[in-house]
């Protein structure tokens, strides 16, 4: 009797992306790395920020063992489901990680800089005319 595996999909898997539930792809296999972040010698960070998207590049480059590949293997929940698109990139931000300023300042609504703004020209136009008399 064959063994039913599970799909799942790029997106679904992104959305495991917290310590306390993580999941990772390498080579179209899903695993659930949760219970073993604590333990990763590389830190729980390294692991986080390959969440989302295929983390083999990111695997192979570290240089693991074969036996830390066995140990992956008792983490894998299923496959990709190989009938649902990928994900281009997901960007997971942090909060260590400053926002662009330009884009912060383009985020700030209408209303919260345009009094700022009045006051100083309403102060620049009276400061004219204080001058202009004297």
């Amino acid at each position: 009797m064959p063994i039913l595996t599970k799909l799942y999909s790029m997106q679904e898997a992104s959305q495991h992306n917290t310590k306390n539930d993580c999941w990772i792809v390498i080579d179209g296999k899903v695993y659930d790395v949760s219970p073993y972040l604590d333990d990763h010698p590389g830190g729980d960070d390294v692991v986080l920020e390959v969440t989302g998207k295929d983390a083999k590049e990111a695997f192979e480059d570290a240089g693991h063992s074969q036996d830390a590949r066995e140990l992956m293997e008792t983490f894998c929940i299923g496959e990709l489901d190989p009938s649902m698109p990928e994900l281009q990139e997901v960007k997971i931000s942090t909060k260590k990680e400053p926002a662009n300023l330009d884009q912060r300042l383009k985020d700030i609504p209408l209303q919260y800089w345009a009094f700022p703004v009045a006051v100083v020209g309403v102060s620049i136009i009276v400061g004219f005319f204080y001058l202009r008399k004297k």
